[in-house]
């Protein structure tokens, strides 16, 4: 029997132009979730300033740099570099997915021709970044979800004096600041859940996550403050229902959801 979960080949192509350098480690560690970056590439006049914050942290991560050089003011050749290339590499037959990291609308098009070609498409941007192009890719991520979590990574708790007594009961959890869901991404789950639902209206929440990304790109329970869709749905129990079932695996549990009846 084929393994029918592959792992994707994926080339990254990255516009220095268009995102900040800041957090290529958490960017790479998201990528490395929808597969194996084959291609790791950036592009960029490496001759101006302003591209000097990613000469520091290319090597530490095995991105080429592809030098373009800026032939009009105020154009951005490195789109077309980028468009080429990826183009190339598709009809290399070598890649099953690309990862565009870009807030610029103009990517837009290539995203959908990539799809048109059977490709997986995965964008990355900063949340300026234009509807066209996030609705035209599989799955978009905002990298400032990306910089919370890393931020979250390396936070360490209050030191305490030695000689301070340990509190008799559990040691409270700092509270973590949980935006408020809102009522189009309420509506969203809702019609998702009632598209797969079965006769008693349960669906399998990972099936309802994989249709809401497909609706939606850019939903992230990240964006909401919770690192995982269970904990957020677990927040919304006046809404839906969760059941969780035993599987075959022991300690694994499913979860289902439902709205609530009545």
């Amino acid at each position: 029997m084929a393994d029918t979960k592959k792992e994707l080949k994926l080339a990254v192509l990255i516009d220095a132009d268009n995102v900040p350098y800041s957090n290529v480690k958490g960017m790479m560690e998201e990528i490395a979730k929808f597969g194996t970056p084959t291609t790791k590439r950036i592009y960029a006049d490496w001759t101006k300033p302003n591209a000097s914050g990613w000469k520091s942290v290319l090597l530490e991560h095995a991105i080429t740099p592809i030098q373009q050089y800026s032939y009009t003011v105020g154009k951005n050749s490195s789109d077309s570099a980028m468009i080429i290339d990826a183009m190339d590499l598709l009809y290399s037959g070598k890649v099953d997915g690309f990862c565009i990291v870009s807030s610029d609308s103009d990517f837009t098009r290539l995203a959908i021709r990539l799809r048109e070609s059977g490709m997986k498409v995965i964008g990355i941007g900063e949340k300026k970044t234009p509807s066209p192009f996030i609705v035209a890719c599989d799955r978009f991520v905002y990298i400032e979800v990306l910089e919370g979590a890393v931020k979250k990574k390396t936070r360490k708790p209050a030191a305490h004096p030695a000689n301070a007594k340990k509190p008799a009961g559990p040691v409270p959890v700092e509270k973590e600041t949980v935006t408020k869901v809102d009522p189009q991404t309420i509506e969203l789950i809702e019609t998702s859940i009632d598209d797969i639902g079965d006769d008693d209206g349960w669906a399998f929440l990972g099936d309802v996550g994989s249709l809401i990304v497909k609706k939606k790109p850019e939903f992230d329970p990240r964006n909401y403050g919770f690192a995982k869709l269970t904990p957020m749905m677990k927040s919304l129990t006046d809404i839906f229902e969760i059941d969780e079932r035993d599987s075959d695996k022991k300690g694994i549990k499913h979860v289902y959801v439902r709205l609530r009846l009545g």
